[in-house]
């Protein structure tokens, strides 16, 4: 049951994804901005898509497991530190907002679908940080070690 909220939760992530690559093809063509086509992009733009749905998959079933909301305005009950979250403190945005958008981006061939999602993963960077500071606030030293153990991104 977890692992099939996962996979459904998450193909919505890679819908929205394309649609920003789309809505990059278009801008494209409106801004007379030649696509790019090569079986490396191309490659490269499944790869990406396809490590980054897995990766928040992986991410998503370990808040499912413990019964805990993905997305949720109130403050989560238990801190992950297992899992994809031994690796990275944000595997969700990593996967969804960098490797599923920049893949879309690619398989589409289109550079302002890249611009894109280059230029919004700054202001991601800042709405981490800031749950970053309510994340301490509610785990205390168990996220301070957490957060010297495990780097923000990769």
């Amino acid at each position: 049951m977890n692992l099939s909220k996962s996979i459904l939760h998450n193909i919505g992530v890679v819908i929205v994804g394309l649609g920003v690559a789309l809505l990059g093809r278009k801008g494209d063509s409106v801004f007379g901005i030649s696509g790019f086509r090569s079986i490396f992009a191309t490659s490269i733009g499944w790869l990406l898509l396809v490590v980054g749905f897995l990766v928040r998959v992986w991410a998503t079933f370990y808040f499912y497991e413990r019964q805990m909301k993905v997305i949720s305005l109130v403050p989560q009950k238990a801190l992950i530190t297992s899992g994809p979250y031994r690796f990275s403190r944000n595997p969700l945005y990593l996967g969804g907002n960098v490797f599923i958008f920049f893949g879309a981006g690619l398989l589409l061939g289109s550079p302002t679908a890249l611009l894109i999602t280059a230029f919004h993963l700054p202001f991601v960077d800042l709405f981490i940080r800031r749950e970053e500071k309510q994340l301490e606030e509610d785990f205390g030293q168990e996220w301070v070690r957490y957060k010297k153990q495990v780097r923000r991104w990769i």
